[in-house]
């Protein structure tokens, strides 16, 4: 059985947003918690996650992972703004 993918955003402590690539959203969140996710959201915890999208292959989140990562803040927000409301 293949593993779900997942591109996900947080929005850190000190109001930035971060997005990620995992096959364990959960998993994922609470490393960056616990300071043991990715450097750049270490020391901007707690986080909160705020948007998910699922992908059924590795390369396909990727791509939009780095979709995401190229948006203004304005477009990222509209992005968590539609999921949210």
């Amino acid at each position: 059985m293949a593993a779900d993918h997942y591109v996900y955003v947080l929005s850190c402590a000190d109001e930035t947003l971060y997005t990620g690539y995992t096959t364990n959203v959960e998993r994922r969140v609470a490393e960056h918690d616990a300071g043991e996710g990715a450097k750049y959201t270490r020391g901007r915890t707690p986080v909160e996650l705020v948007h998910t999208e699922r992908f059924d292959s590795k390369s396909a989140a990727m791509q939009r992972e780095h979709e995401i990562k190229s948006l203004s803040r304005a477009k990222k927000e509209r992005l968590v703004a539609d999921e949210t409301g």
